[in-house]
């Protein structure tokens, strides 16, 4: 007579019917969880910004799963079948290509819509660019506004972070390494002269922080040229303890008009200061060498 072992070590747990918001690594493949490795394991399928990518992570752990697209392009089209399939007790994983979903990724709407249909949303925490930028920067994170991405013109771009600059949080952003300059460059003109930190290629081999002012950072990138991979710029919130009166605003101005076309080099001290730009500007004039002196 055979007897099963009481010490037989049990088979993966079932999941539970409804959606999983699943966070993956930002870089470092080592940082996927147990519990996301088993949620991807164990899912009747995984949804996946672009299945190439989501697929080579799954193959990283030996886990084979149903992999179908969800995007900004396809969502609309896909979202009644998933809603079907999650209301008839299917588990489904949603996954970004990097990171926490829903953070500059497609998705809310699938979540908006399963929670009104009364569906299980459940979290499955990890890795998000955000919080592990805000983590290594060294800028004020108790209170922080996260903007995404900004606009790619240089007109737009600057609305955007006239509207933001007064908020008084630290500003995050995401950003392309080929726009750096140029987002740095509006970033002076518009928020003057606060600390900033490029975080790029986050858990990665040549992960970076650099810490500066903003036209610091502008001089650097100036002589270092345009650095590679994924970035997260981190502006740090506007000091309304700075004494005006203390400010030395000829040294303000020689400084960024070193660097910065005069609009901008204004626009960065009045942003600094408080003063009003009708001053700074006719300073400004005045600080600037005529042709033939």
């Amino acid at each position: 007579m055979v007897r099963s072992s009481s010490h037989a070590r049990p088979g993966p747990r079932a999941l539970a019917p409804g959606l999983y918001v699943v966070a993956t690594p930002i870089g470092n493949l080592d940082d996927l969880s147990p519990r996301a490795r088993h949620v991807l394991s164990s899912a009747d399928r995984v949804l996946a910004e672009d299945t190439r990518v989501a697929r080579r992570l799954l193959q990283s752990f030996g886990a084979t799963a149903t992999l179908d697209i969800y995007n900004d392009h396809n969502g609309a089209k896909v979202r009644p079948a998933l809603l079907e399939a999650l209301s008839g007790g299917a588990a489904i994983a949603l996954t970004s290509d990097a990171g926490t979903p829903l953070i500059s990724d497609p998705g809310y709407k699938l979540v908006d819509e399963a929670r009104a249909a009364g569906i299980a949303v459940h979290a499955v925490p990890g890795p998000s660019a955000v919080i592990t930028a805000l983590s290594v920067a060294g800028l004020p994170s108790d209170r922080f506004l996260f903007g995404g991405f900004l606009p790619p013109k240089s007109a737009a771009r600057r609305k955007v972070l006239q509207e933001l600059g007064a908020v008084q949080a630290t500003l995050v952003f995401y950003e392309t390494a080929n726009r750096l300059q140029a987002v740095l460059g509006d970033m002076a003109g518009v928020l003057g002269a606060r600390q900033v930190a490029v975080a790029r290629e986050l858990t990665k081999m040549f992960e970076e922080v650099r810490r500066g002012s903003i036209p610091e950072l502008i001089a650097h990138y100036e002589v270092a040229g345009q650095p590679k991979g994924e970035i997260v710029l981190i502006v740090g919130p506007p000091d309304d303890g700075a004494d005006v009166a203390a400010v030395d605003i000829d040294a303000l101005l020689r400084d960024h008009l070193s660097r910065l076309r005069t609009r901008d080099a204004v626009d960065a001290v009045v942003a600094e200061t408080g003063l009003p730009r009708r001053e700074v500007y006719r300073r400004a004039v005045e600080l600037t060498p005529k042709k033939g002196d």
